[in-house]
């Protein structure tokens, strides 16, 4: 095996400093690399708090980035939200190599994009089209039905940047509110039958291709409320989904962590939906659920470090999403019972602001049957505020 070295002085950058930047942080401690993070925030975030290497500034700015950039060994992302234009030029100003690559991230930069990339690399995906004017939306309604979803092509998450377009009238307003009457790029995707949304991260780098279990996330008003892995699908699925997971990561020649995200229609056929070159609330779980958290594996894909075992702990992993219950001060409470549960495990992630339904931590349960473990995972955290 080739020899293996980490440095003291290595010092691994985050453009972005919240809850994923702050739990891939927690893992580069523990091989004794040194973090640095960048964020454009006015409040102070998760991350800002565990090193003294805290920069400010903006994302439109490449000045204010490669100055960052040159304080680092390796610069990762933790969100989606810049341009692969503006990363390229950071990486080429300052010198510093950025994973995944300016150029994997162009491949999947913006939803219309995405869905070309993968489409072209023989992955299915979800119907889709580029709409820019009301003919456009009646022609679309009409090829594919209504309802159907309207989506930002750039930005958006939790259900933010999405809009349902009903009938004419609501696609219209969705268009305009979702920026298309000032030309940004919108898209309409066709709704399909499914009976499941699934999940799989892939770490990828030079040593090798790791793949996670394939899980399944709960939603509710657009937010994935809960994970459960391994999905409770049929096994073949399940690795249809792992192996389309592994196509897109080759189609786009990624080097890090990437989050892939997936329906299984009511004819049981595997539709691309979203990926994300980062972390993903989907891959919660693994701190604990697996043998090598999609955090650790982050670290270790962006640095060229061997990848780690992606097989679980226990046969089932269920993981909460606690969300902000109250518009005050964060603090959590009415967590005695889950703290005491064997198995449970409880990571609140330091934001400062509480605001009702951020984000605001997590909790995750350890089990041997997939409907007993996520009852009681949702018993355990009912009645938790923050």
């Amino acid at each position: 095996m080739p020899r293996t070295l980490i440095h003291a002085t290595t010092k691994l950058g985050f453009l972005g400093a919240g809850q994923l930047a702050r739990m891939s942080a927690l893992q580069a401690f523990r091989f004794g690399i040194q973090v640095a993070v960048f964020s454009d925030r006015p409040e102070d975030e998760p991350v800002q708090f565990m090193t003294p290497f805290s920069y400010s500034g903006s994302f439109d700015s490449v000045d204010d980035m490669v100055a960052f950039a040159k304080t680092c060994d390796v610069v990762t992302l933790e969100n989606e939200f810049i341009s692969s234009d503006l990363l390229k030029q950071v990486q080429e100003q300052s010198g510093t190599p950025i994973f995944p690559s300016p150029a994997s991230f162009a491949l999947i930069e913006n939803k219309l994009i995405e869905k070309e990339t993968f489409e072209a690399a023989g992955i299915p995906v979800t119907p889709y089209k580029l709409v820019k004017s009301e003919e456009d939306l009646i022609t679309f309604g009409d090829e594919y039905g209504w309802p159907f979803m309207l989506k930002s092509s750039k930005g958006g998450y939790d259900g933010y940047g999405n809009a349902i377009a009903k009938d004419l009238e609501t696609a219209k307003e969705g268009f305009d509110k979702l920026g298309g009457i000032k030309g940004h790029d919108i898209l309409a995707e066709a709704f399909v039958p499914f009976t499941k949304e699934l999940a799989v991260q892939v770490a990828r780098n030079e040593t090798g291709t790791v793949v996670y279990p394939c899980c399944e996330t709960v939603q509710e008003n657009h937010i994935n409320v809960a994970v459960v892995s391994p999905a409770p699908i049929d096994e073949k699925h399940q690795k249809r989904a792992q192996k389309l997971a592994i196509k897109a990561m080759e189609a786009i020649d990624g080097k890090g962590i990437f989050a892939f995200e997936f329906f299984l229609t009511d004819s049981g056929e595997i539709l691309l939906n979203e990926s994300a070159p980062r972390p993903h609330n989907s891959g919660h779980y693994t701190i604990e659920g697996c043998v090598t958290s999609q955090f650790e594996n982050h670290v270790r894909s962006v640095l060229g470090l061997p990848l780690g075992s992606t097989q679980m702990n226990k046969p089932v992993a269920v993981m909460m999403n606690l969300l902000g219950t109250h518009n005050r001060p964060a603090k959590t409470d009415h967590i005695s019972e889950s703290l005491a549960t064997e198995n449970g495990h409880l990571h609140v992630y330091g934001k400062i602001q509480s605001k009702v339904g951020r984000k605001m931590a997590h909790y995750t349960l350890l089990g041997e049957n997939g409907e007993d473990t996520f009852n009681k995972a949702k018993a355990l955290t009912k009645g938790i505020e923050i």
